[in-house]
């Protein structure tokens, strides 16, 4: 079930006795979480009624007992158990999960990684409650997840300002929902995000990026590749050499995925390569400065200063002159 389906039943009221929450992305088990800590008891009833605990504290005895005890002056008991993958008896409770208490709802939340399906407890719960499995978001789907998100909290924002934030932060949910809050705040709602609200609020420059830097390379704009070149090394934490890498070995796989794909149509490359439309577009007019044989002497360029930015085969180099020359010789050889 998705995960906006059962924020709505929890906001009408609707329960379940288990929730399993597992998966890798935290964002939508913390999400899940906290709307049926939200909803589930009111203000009042929480202090007897309510119980946190955190999987490397967590006793399995005092944890059963919480989960039969009944509730006081209201309908239903809570027990979260959180960062249950470092609780290490969690198997022992597939007892309570074949035959749970009808008045206690019990949310197990697994976060960082999946839980075995093969496992009984987690087919107890989908017999006697509900599983949820959070999938970590695809990088193609990131642009279209920030747009939907920035709309449903009544705004805008252009591909640009998109693209920056998915580049700059990443899959990371939690933190771009943060940043997109801060952007909410003081902006005002109805407002249409651009690249200077990213620049000015978020601090990540409009013009010195690591998508700036990709996106000047694919495009050969030897000279803006070469200033922010030149403004990481002033300020390295804006472009780590190691960062810088895997967006260029992204960028010319995905090239190599242009060339041998036979409708060149944007549509069908933004299918075929797996990418956002927008993106499908910068990769289309960047195949035309890069042949498959030029494609391929950069990936190799790619894995040698990978090998060089962690002391492979260099001794004397800083990242900052591994970054200088490892452009350079994309650009010009």
């Amino acid at each position: 079930m998705d995960a906006s389906l059962i924020i709505k039943d929890l906001r009408e009221k609707k329960f379940s006795p288990l929730y399993f929450l597992h998966g890798e992305e935290s964002y939508y088990i913390d999400k899940v979480s906290q709307t049926i800590q939200e909803m589930c008891l009111e203000e009042h009833e929480r202090d007897f009624n309510q119980t946190i605990v955190y999987g490397k504290d967590a006793e399995l005895l005092t944890l059963q007992s919480e989960l039969k005890s009944y509730p006081m002056m209201s309908q239903r008991r809570l027990v979260i158990l959180k960062e249950a993958q470092d609780f290490k008896q969690i198997d022992a409770l597939e007892s309570y999960t074949e035959s749970p208490t009808p008045t206690t709802i019990f949310v197990i939340c697994f976060k960082n990684k999946s839980y075995d399906a093969r496992k009984k407890i987690l087919k107890n719960v989908a017999k006697n409650g509900l599983v949820f499995k959070s999938e970590k978001i695809r990088d193609y789907q990131l642009p279209d997840w920030i747009s939907k998100y920035v709309r449903n909290n009544g705004m805008q924002i252009n591909s640009k300002a998109t693209m920056m934030l998915a580049e700059f932060i990443g899959s990371d949910l939690s933190r771009i929902t943060n940043e997109l809050e801060k952007l909410r705040i003081v902006l005002g709602e109805n407002t249409n995000i651009n690249e200077q609200h990213i620049e000015m609020h978020i601090g990540i420059s409009k013009d010195y990026n690591i998508y700036e830097l990709v996106n000047s390379i694919s495009q050969k704009h030897t000279q803006k590749a070469f200033k922010i070149v030149q403004y990481f090394q002033y300020n390295p934490k804006a472009g780590e050499l190691v960062v810088i890498i895997a967006a260029l070995f992204k960028l010319f796989t995905q090239l190599m995925r242009v060339h041998f794909t036979a409708n060149k149509s944007r549509e069908n490359i933004a299918k075929h390569v797996g990418v956002h439309p927008f993106v499908a577009g910068e990769l289309l007019s960047a195949a035309q400065n890069y042949d498959p044989k030029k494609i391929a002497s950069v990936i190799a360029l790619l894995h040698e200063y990978d090998l060089k930015s962690k002391g492979v085969g260099n001794s004397q180099m800083s990242n900052a002159a591994l970054l200088n020359e490892l452009v350079f010789q994309i650009l010009f050889t």
